[in-house]
């Protein structure tokens, strides 16, 4: 069965990344099409990147590094639920990115962004960075507003139409994560 990583984004205490992974886990969950999983970069106390050589040498040589690829590459495609911090993406996500390569490659990758504008800046430059990491960025994406999916910008309450904007965006990861799997495999 093909196995999609959400990977939340963010590690700032009081974050409302949670309760959006946790939304999307949950209209995931109620898919056949793939098995979903919530990765919470908080549970890897990734420290700033600290491995000696380059992640495209493959080459890790620290534990919390070698728990990471593992993790990473048990997974065919991935959902990053992403907030918009200075128009780009959290620290803590772009450095849990830069620690592998190879792990990341040949995989679909979709996206959730929140954000004042819907997280649109932070998802942009996450296209740029999975490119280079090999992977293939879905067309489809959800765009959540701290004005409108979010009562006091802190209490998530998404408009109904964003589960199917969801719906599309996991259709495109799940699609994609299949028809990449050959590439995988050689």
């Amino acid at each position: 069965m093909t196995k999609i990583g959400i990977i939340l984004g963010s590690t700032r205490p009081g974050r409302n990344g949670e309760a959006v992974a946790r939304w999307v886990l949950e209209q995931a969950k109620t898919r056949t099409d793939a098995e979903y999983e919530l990765v919470d970069l908080l549970d890897y106390k990734l420290p700033l990147l600290d491995e000696p050589f380059p992640a495209a040498y493959g080459q890790y040589s620290l534990p919390h590094t070698k728990a990471w690829a593992a993790k990473v590459a048990s997974f065919d495609g991935f959902v990053f639920v992403t907030p918009e911090y200075n128009h780009s993406v959290p620290a803590a996500l772009k450095n849990a990115l830069d620690f592998l390569g190879a792990e990341w490659a040949n995989k679909s990758a979709g996206f959730v962004g929140y954000g004042s504008a819907g997280g649109t800046r932070a998802v942009e430059h996450l296209r740029l960075i999975a490119g280079e990491l090999q992977m293939a960025d879905v067309r489809s994406q959800v765009a959540l507003s701290l004005f409108t999916d979010f009562e006091n910008f802190s209490v998530f309450k998404p408009a109904a139409t964003q589960a199917e904007t969801l719906g599309a965006t996991l259709d495109q990861v799940v699609a994609w994560s299949k028809a990449l799997a050959p590439l995988r495999a050689s």
